[in-house]
C-alpha cells in the first residue's frame, strides 16, 4: 500500500491510495477524491492523508484484517506507529493481533504529533464510510465520544453559559506543547540584509511583517495588494494598505491553506519593499506577462511565478551569507510575526484571524511567552525594599 498521485482530464491533482498491483483502494479513493473535489482541499492535504491511510491499510493487511475489523483495534496500530521502523516485522502473537516490538525504553519513530495526524486522516476515511453506506454505522462509535467543552480554551468556549455536546475523538497520543520555532528579531535583520534584490526583501518581508505563508506569498497577484490608504478606486472599502489572500488553483503549485480568504494589513516597511520592487521589476521585464506579484527576475523563464520551493532556495542562500547557524525556514518567519503579534498585545481572534487559523486554537501557542520573555518580566519586577533595609 502506498500513496498515488492522480491526475484528471480537467488538470486537478490529487492524491489516492494503490496496493501493490497499482490498484486502486476504492474506499480510500472515494474519501480522498471527495476530499479534493468536494471539500476543496490542498493537493497537499490529500498527498499526507493518503500516506497516512496507506499505513493504516498496510497495518491491517500485517494482521491480515479487513480495514472495518482494524478500527476496533486502532490503540495496537497506534502502538505499531510509535515503534514500527521501516519494513514491518511480521512476527505476531498468538491471536494475530499484535506485534513484537524492541522495549522497554525503545525510542519512538514517530512522534505523537505525527501519529495524531495519521489518526485525523483515518477518522476522516472512516466518517466518509460510514456516510456513504461502504462501512458499518458502528464504526462511528469507535472512533468518536461525546464530550462537553469543559477541555477547550476559555477563548474557544461559548459565551451564553450553555454547554454544548461536541464528537471527541478517542484515540489521541499526548502532545508535548514545545516553544515555538519562530525565527529571532536579529536573525529577520541579518536575512534582509544578506538578500541581493528587492524582490528577495520584499518575500521575506511577507512572511515576517504579515505572516504569510510560502504558497500564499507564491500565489499573490498584483490586484491582491492594495498599498494605498484608500483603495475605493479599486472597488475595495478595506481602509488603509493591505493585501488579500485568496485560494486559486495557480500553475506554480502555490496554494492557500484556508479556504477562507482573509485581508492582511501593510506596515510602513511591507510597503516600502512593494514600492522599490515594483521599480526594480520594471527594470527587468517589459510589463508585460502574469498578473503574479512574486516572479523570476533573474531566472528564465523571466516572469515566471516564483515556485514555493524557491522561497526555501532563497531563505538557506540567505541565511548562509549572513551567518546564521542554522537556515531559517519559511514558518519561523510566520511564527515570528504571530508571536510579535502577541507579544504586542494582540488578542487571540485577532492572531487567527491575521493568520488565517481557522480554529482559535491553532492561535493559542503564540500566548505562551519562550523562556527568554519569561526570565525579562521577573528581571523587571522592583526589589522590595522596608525602610531601614540595606540592598546587599
Amino acid at each position: 500500500m502506498r500513496a498515488f498521485m492522480v491526475k484528471l482530464p480537467s488538470g486537478v491533482r490529487y492524491w489516492t491510495v494503490v496496493d501493490d498491483a497499482l490498484v486502486t483502494v476504492g474506499d480510500a479513493d472515494a474519501y480522498l477524491r471527495h476530499l479534493r473535489l468536494g471539500r476543496d482541499a490542498a493537493e497537499l492535504t490529500t498527498r499526507s492523508y493518503a500516506g497516512a491511510i496507506a499505513l493504516f491499510f498496510r497495518w491491517c493487511d500485517l494482521r491480515g484484517l479487513h480495514w472495518h475489523t482494524g478500527v476496533e483495534h486502532i490503540g495496537l496500530f497506534m502502538t505499531w506507529l510509535r515503534h514500527a521502523a521501516g519494513a514491518p516485522s511480521t512476527s505476531v502473537d498468538s491471536e494475530g493481533m499484535g506485534e513484537l516490538l524492541a522495549g522497554p525504553g525503545a525510542r519512538p519513530v514517530r512522534a505523537a504529533r505525527r501519529v495524531n495526524m495519521v489518526l485525523t486522516a483515518v477518522r476522516g476515511l472512516v466518517t466518509h464510510a460510514v456516510a456513504t453506506g461502504a462501512a458499518p454505522a458502528g464504526l462511528g462509535a469507535l472512533i468518536y465520544e461525546v464530550a462537553d467543552e469543559a477541555d477547550l480554551p476559555q477563548q474557544a468556549r461559548r459565551e451564553d453559559g450553555r454547554i454544548p455536546w461536541r464528537l471527541r475523538a478517542r484515540h489521541r497520543l499526548h502532545e508535548p506543547e514545545p516553544a515555538v520555532n519562530r525565527a529571532s528579531d536579529d536573525d529577520i535583520v541579518a536575512l534582509l540584509g544578506a538578500c541581493r534584490s528587492a524582490r528577495d526583501r520584499l518575500i521575506v518581508l511577507l512572511m515576517a511583517r504579515a505572516g504569510l505563508r510560502r504558497g500564499e506569498v507564491c500565489g499573490l497577484r498584483r490586484s491582491d495588494v492594495h498599498p494605498a490608504a484608500d483603495s475605493r478606486v479599486l472597488r475595495c472599502e478595506v481602509e488603509g494598505p493591505h493585501l488579500h489572500v485568496a485560494r486559486r488553483d495557480n500553475p506554480n503549485q502555490a496554494w492557500a491553506k484556508s479556504r477562507r480568504g482573509r485581508v492582511v494589513p501593510l506596515d510602513g516597511l511591507a510597503v516600502r519593499a512593494l514600492d522599490t520592487y515594483e521599480l526594480e521589476r520594471a527594470g527587468h521585464l517589459d510589463g508585460s506577462g502574469n498578473d503574479f506579484l512574486v516572479v523570476n527576475l533573474f531566472r528564465r523563464p523571466l516572469g515566471a511565478p516564483v515556485r514555493p520551493d524557491a522561497i526555501n532556495e532563497l531563505l538557506r542562500a540567505c541565511s548562509a551569507r549572513a551567518g546564521l547557524e542554522v537556515a531559517v525556514a519559511p514558518h519561523q518567519l510566520r511564527h515570528a510575526f504571530g508571536s510579535n503579534v502577541a507579544d504586542a498585545g494582540g488578542a487571540l481572534d485577532v492572531i487567527a484571524d491575521l493568520l488565517g487559523h481557522r480554529s482559535v486554537t491553532s492561535s493559542q501557542v503564540y500566548l505562551h511567552p519562550d523562556p527568554a520573555r519569561l526570565r525579562r518580566a521577573v528581571d523587571a519586577v522592583g526589589t522590595p525594599r522596608t525602610p531601614g533595609s540595606v540592598e546587599q
